[in-house]
């Protein structure tokens, strides 16, 4: 049978700092610009979850699409939606929580949860021009 890839769009708000501890103050502005605040900035996050697979015979899904909805609310946004990501999370209190990172975060948060017979692929929108995939 063939391969089918289904999406869920969600959304979610977080503020993060860039910044790298082992450089001083001046290379981390040069570096990450704007995105070094010491305040901390925010961004409007658009995740895309792509999972690929096989529809199952009975269902006719390759994955319940609200499952999918449900385990990214519960795994995902609850974790990061509304967070300022450097303090408020686990992830990120040794990563730098950059876009990539961010996206790699996700997935392997993700794939522990979904079946092995099943792809993953995580998209995220940092901006309407700039976002990232992990893995490509």
């Amino acid at each position: 049978m063939a391969k089918v890839a289904v999406y869920r769009k969600e959304h979610f708000n977080a503020a993060h700092r860039l910044n790298n501890p082992e450089l001083d103050a001046a290379t981390n502005e040069k570096l990450f610009g704007k995105c070094n605040n010491p305040n901390y900035h925010g961004h409007n996050y658009d995740l895309i979850v792509k999972v690929t697979g096989e529809p199952d015979s009975r269902t006719g899904y390759v994955i319940d699409l609200k499952l999918l909805s449900d385990l990214i609310k519960t795994e995902v946004l609850k974790k990061f939606d509304h967070k300022n990501l450097n303090l408020d999370t686990e992830e990120f209190k040794q990563l730098n929580p950059t876009a990539e990172n961010i996206a790699i975060a996700i997935y392997h948060i993700l794939r522990p949860k979904l079946g092995n017979h099943l792809d993953l692929q995580v998209r995220l929108y940092e901006t309407e021009r700039n976002f990232v995939e992990y893995p490509v």
